[in-house]
Parts: structure tokens; C-alpha cells; sequence
């Protein structure tokens, strides 16, 4: 290895998600192991902003790979989104004697520490975190694996009070430019319609879908809908135009809202952040940066922060397949 690097700092931004306390210990730990210092900023740029961080090492991460949220804590940055911010974030790095940072979070960090590294020339590796797994170059992101167990976990207890009560439930899940977490956990728990913001249904065939399953027997439902879909302005909405519509259907509406960023990580979010994080701090300590490791095809591989800003992530278009036919 090229190792010309002496101290890297670590921060988490954008949404917390489950495994980015794994993500953080694998930065630390990988750190300790190359003999290179580490320091972790809290509160995301904001942090990096105020050179407000703390010196971390091998103990200093010990008992946090199974808790959620991100104990360098995260948020947004008014501040970083001017050049004056940047600069200050700039000379923040230089005191701490920072050489190079990962980031671990979305495309909004992403674009932040592309920006950053294009105005000050400074190296920066990206690790995906973020539940709604919509980042181009890995095929899945850390936190998506724990908000999908846990999404169908609530969906399966729903699916038991609208058993009981002849209910249609509707049941708002996260992602709002992307359907990843509807469409995957729609399937896993046997939801008969699912609503994304890729694929625009339309209301007639909702309706005409819901009424097959009424004439079928089928007096209870379980309608996944992504918070972006593009059918109704809201859950709400889209509920009260069944009712209105299908009035032998009693419609709930149930949104999860943030419990799908929460709890302890999967175990393979665990063990994703561990490999992304070794290979991050591997790449710069190789010379590497401005790229982004993700997951392709269970191995660790690299494409340009460029790259996971431009392109887009696609859903498996398989599944609607498959979604229709095990809708029946």
C-alpha cells in the first residue's frame, strides 16, 4: 500500500440508518489495525464545519455494532452548502490534521464531498448508508436490509387486525424517489397491490385490481404504498378514493414512518458495513479517491462518487412481474 496517509476522519450524514454504528467501528478498527490515526466528526459536515470531532480508537467502538442510529450523531448543514462554509470546513480538516475523510451516508453526502474535494482537493471515500438503497454502484446500502425485516415485520401484524375486521389496509413505507423498500417488502409479505414512484398504476387499475380480490373472496387487503408514489398527494387521499369508490371496503391507513430507521442492524447490514468500511480505509491508504465502494455481486468493488451521482439505480422490474402474479 501507498501510505501516505497519516489520519482519517470519519462522519455519518443525511438519515440515520441501522449499520452505520458497524460502519463507524470498521472505519476506527481498520484504522487502528493499519497503524493510522482516526478521528470521527460529529453531526455530519456541520461537524467538519466547526472542527467539532473526537480522537477515536480500537476501544473507543467496542459494544456499538448492534445498536442503531450513529453515535457520531448526523445532520444537515446549512453552512456547507457555501463556498465559505467549505472553506471553513477546509481549515477545520488542516488543524485536525485530517488527510482524508469518509463518508458515510447518500447521494446528499455524496454530492457534498464531491464538491468538497473538486474546491479544496482534498480525498474523500463514500460509503452508501442509507435505508432506501437508491445509490447507483452497489446493490444494496447499508440500513436497507433492517428496514425491510422490519417494514414486513409491521406489515404481518397488520395483515392479522385486517384478517379480523374484513379491513383493506394501506401501509406507507419510505422512499421517496425510489421503491426499493415497497416493492421488496410488498412481496415478502404478501401484499396484494404495490405503489411506487417508478411505476404509475394509475387509479383505474387500483380499483379494478382491488375489486378482482373482493369478487375473489378476498375481504381483507394489504396495499404497500412508497411515500413517493405518484397516484395520489397522499396515503390519506389515495385511501378516502377507495372508499369513495369500493365502499365494501373499510380502509385503514397506517404510515411507518421513521421506525424503519431504527433498531439494531441486521446481521447483514453488519457484516456490509464491516466490508465496505475495511475497503474504504484499504483504497485510501492505496492512494485511491473520490469513489464510493459498494456491493456488486457479493464483492467489494469501486466506481466514481461521479458515477453514483449521475447514474441511476433501477429497480428489478422482475418483481412487478412477480407481484402481479402472486397477487392473484
Amino acid at each position: 500500500m501507498v501510505n501516505k496517509i497519516k489520519r482519517i476522519g470519519v462522519m455519518t450524514s443525511g438519515g440515520d440508518s441501522p449499520g452505520m454504528n458497524a460502519a463507524i467501528r470498521a472505519v476506527v478498527r481498520s484504522c487502528a489495525y493499519y497503524n493510522v490515526e482516526c478521528v470521527g466528526f460529529y453531526r455530519g459536515f456541520q461537524g467538519m464545519v466547526e472542527g467539532d470531532y473526537m480522537e477515536m480508537d480500537a476501544r473507543s467502538v467496542r459494544n456499538i455494532i448492534s445498536r442503531g442510529g450513529t453515535i457520531l450523531k448526523s445532520a444537515r448543514s446549512k453552512d456547507f452548502l457555501t463556498p465559505q462554509g467549505r472553506k471553513k470546513a477546509a481549515n477545520s480538516l488542516s488543524k485536525a490534521k485530517v488527510d482524508a475523510m469518509i463518508l458515510i451516508g447518500g447521494d446528499g453526502t455524496f454530492r457534498g464531498g464531491k464538491i468538497f474535494s473538486e474546491e479544496h482537493g482534498f480525498p474523500v471515500i463514500g460509503v452508501p448508508g442509507t435505508i432506501d438503497n437508491d445509490i447507483f454502484g452497489t446493490h444494496y446500502t447499508i440500513g436497507y436490509d433492517t428496514a425491510l425485516n422490519t417494514v414486513v415485520e409491521a406489515i404481518d401484524k397488520i395483515r392479522d387486525t385486517a384478517s379480523s375486521h374484513n379491513r383493506l389496509f394501506f401501509v406507507e413505507v419510505m422512499g421517496r424517489d425510489a421503491g426499493f423498500i415497497a416493492l421488496n417488502s410488498g412481496i415478502g409479505a404478501g401484499a396484494e397491490e404495490i405503489l411506487i414512484p417508478e411505476e404509475d398504476l394509475g387509479l383505474d387499475r387500483l380499483l379494478a385490481s382491488l375489486e378482482r380480490s373482493r369478487k375473489s373472496g378476498k375481504m381483507s387487503s394489504i396495499v404497500v404504498v412508497s411515500e413517493g408514489d405518484k397516484i395520489g398527494k397522499n396515503v390519506f387521499e389515495l385511501a378516502e378514493y377507495v372508499t369513495k369508490n369500493l365502499p365494501d371496503y373499510d380502509s385503514k391507513v397506517t404510515v411507518l414512518g421513521h421506525i424503519q430507521r431504527g433498531g439494531s442492524p441486521s446481521c447483514f447490514d453488519r457484516v456490509l458495513a464491516s466490508r465496505l468500511c475495511v475497503k474504504a480505509v484499504e483504497l485510501l491508504l492505496d492512494g485511491q479517491k473520490n469513489v464510493m465502494v459498494g456491493f456488486v455481486n457479493n464483492q467489494i468493488e469501486s466506481c466514481s462518487l461521479v458515477s453514483a451521482l449521475k447514474e441511476k439505480h433501477d429497480i428489478n422490474r422482475d418483481l412487478l412481474r412477480i407481484s402481479d402474479i402472486l397477487s392473484t
